[in-house]
């Protein structure tokens, strides 16, 4: 494999080196392992070197003294990787953090304020307030969508992703509504299937599942010609965005449905985190998830289609299995923040990710089927920031972390386009609030590119908070799912909604008004380009309703 292969390649001949290849990290743009740093060489000890006197209390024991002098340098050694490590993450250093590596770093971000550092603002002061309005506007006039994209050639996926292709078939099983498959299994059928699994490492919750399954998976291997076959399935749709926007409660919801199965979990996050080892991006990167352990997520539904297909052959009947698997995790569509880190072979005048999620799921899935359900942008921000902020939250702190993250945005803006600063993942790291999230109309055209309208149904918060029903019907009907009974659909349509704001959260209140008019002045002109795509003028969220 040449240099740049090693690069460009995700996916290595074998299952060990795809999970353990070192990578390539960046401190200060110089390329890095990251097992160099923690490696300590050990070089062969020469006794023959003259050592100085040790008279650290070792007493005459010239071998007990070395060691101790090894013991104490070490510590020295982790103390000052210490030091260094803690000095980038104190000083907010955003340019060269061992886990941001990126196509571009930033200059330092113009300032038009005050002039005493590029975060001084306090939009309560007029002057503040003027400057972070020129911020917005300056952005606004530098907004442009385009509705084609270079799409990668089939060969340049296969290569970036061999393992993956190699392990899902083209062609799925006749007369299932859901796309399974029958693979060989080759191993030991006494073994435990699921004992490498890294959701069930990682996830104590999820074991208890797993403990079924083991128990299920010699019941459900299919003998035939002397060979063992197990099913694996992939999720017939995908709800798959945005955060804060109320997949969990639709989840939910769907989930009553008796012709809907699920993961045994919500937010499974494969294709966007979990394949490339992230589980969260502050812990660095763990083992890489391969696709085995993404599918053996549905595999309690594959049982429940597989068993259904023999009773109906055993039976005869011919008629189509209509069990369905959905996969949701909200971060399907947008985040494609990995890119920098595996995907980087482009130039800093493309700075854009070579490859999307999308691009994979329509290359083994093309008549999957998508939903997304969105929010105002600007509620979702403030949701956003209560929820997964820690501590010291106030109304006060979001307006400061959002003038923060405009003016990265604008720097951004400055040298490359718009569509790579929503793809930059150095930009994405460095704001304080995750603005970008709510530009959904960056994310829905590049869906656009690879699946039809048809097949992604786009859903608002809004209208599904004030009519349940309603929502939930389009959703049925979009599934292609047969009718339910009175009884089933109230259930469904009318239980409490899932997911809603923390009490301790209510009680921060609303974001200030002024927080909330620089949002909206930043996010109009994407909502009106949203409605006009969608041709539902809705989606421009001109009445402002507040979800709580």
């Amino acid at each position: 494999m040449t240099h740049m292969d090693y690069e460009y390649t995700l996916l290595g001949s074998s299952m060990e080196d795809y999970r353990k290849r070192p990578l390539k990290l960046q401190v200060d743009d110089s390329p890095m392992s990251l097992f160099a740093v923690l490696e300590v060489k050990r070089d062969p000890l020469h006794l023959h070197r003259p050592w100085p006197r040790c008279t650290l209390g070792c007493g005459t024991s010239t071998l007990t003294c070395f060691r101790k002098v090894k013991l104490y340098s070490f510590l020295f050694g982790l103390a000052v990787m210490f030091l260094i490590v803690a000095s980038y993450i104190l000083t907010g250093d955003k340019k060269g953090l061992l886990l941001t590596p990126s196509p571009y770093h930033f200059s330092t971000v113009p300032n038009s304020g005050s002039g005493t550092g590029p975060y001084p603002f306090n939009v309560s002061s007029a002057k503040d307030y003027a400057t972070v309005k020129l911020v917005v506007k300056n952005i606004a006039s530098k907004v442009e969508f385009s509705t084609t994209r270079q799409l990668p050639e089939r060969e340049a996926l296969l290569h970036s992703e061999p393992h993956m292709f190699s392990v899902i078939p083209h062609k799925f099983l006749p007369n299932v509504k859901n796309p399974c498959w029958y693979e060989e299994h080759t191993g030991n059928i006494s073994r435990d299937p699921y004992r490498t699994n890294l959701y069930a490492r990682y996830s104590r919750r999820f074991r208890t599942v797993f403990e079924y399954l083991r128990k299920a998976f010699r019941e459900h291997l299919y003998r035939r010609g002397g060979k063992y076959y197990r099913i694996r399935c992939l999720p017939y749709f995908y709800i798959i965005g945005q955060p804060k926007c109320g997949t969990t409660d639709l989840y939910d919801r769907l989930q009553l449905h008796p012709e809907v199965r699920f993961t045994t979990f919500k937010e499974p996050h494969w294709w966007t985190r979990k394949r490339f080892g992230i589980i969260r991006l502050s812990e660095g990167f763990h083992d890489r998830y391969p696709v085995e352990d993404y599918l053996d997520l549905f595999d309690l539904a594959a049982y429940q289609i597989q068993d259904n297909l023999m009773g109906n052959a055993h039976s005869g009947a011919p008629e189509q299995h209509n069990i369905i698997i959905g996969e949701a995790s909200a971060s399907t569509m947008w985040d494609n923040n990995a890119w920098a880190y595996f995907y980087d072979n482009s130039t800093e005048a493309e700075a854009e990710p070579p490859f999307l999620i999308q691009d994979f799921i329509h290359t083994l899935q093309p008549d999957a089927r998508f939903i997304v359900m969105l929010r105002d942008p600007v509620e979702r921000l403030y949701s956003d920031y209560l929820y997964f902020g820690i501590t010291n939250k106030s109304a006060e702190d979001f307006q400061d972390k959002v003038s923060e993250s405009l003016q990265l945005f604008e720097g951004c803006l400055t040298e490359y386009t718009m569509r790579s600063c929503v793809y930059n993942t150095t930009l994405n790291n460095a704001m304080p609030v995750r603005l970008q999230v709510g530009l959904y109309i960056v994310y829905i055209l590049d869906w656009l590119t690879v699946y039809s309208r048809e097949q992604i149904l786009v859903l608002r918060l809004e209208d599904h908070a004030s009519n349940r029903k309603y929502t939930m019907h389009k959703v049925f009907d979009f599934l292609n799912l047969g009718q339910l009974t009175e009884q089933k659909e109230a259930e469904i349509t009318k239980s409490p909604a899932s997911n809603t704001r923390r009490p301790a959260d209510k009680n921060l209140g609303p974001m200030l008004p002024v927080t909330k008019e620089i949002l909206r002045d930043f996010y109009t002109p994407f909502n009106k380009k949203l409605a006009k795509v969608l041709r539902n003028d809705s989606f421009r969220w001109d009445n402002h309703s507040e979800l709580i």
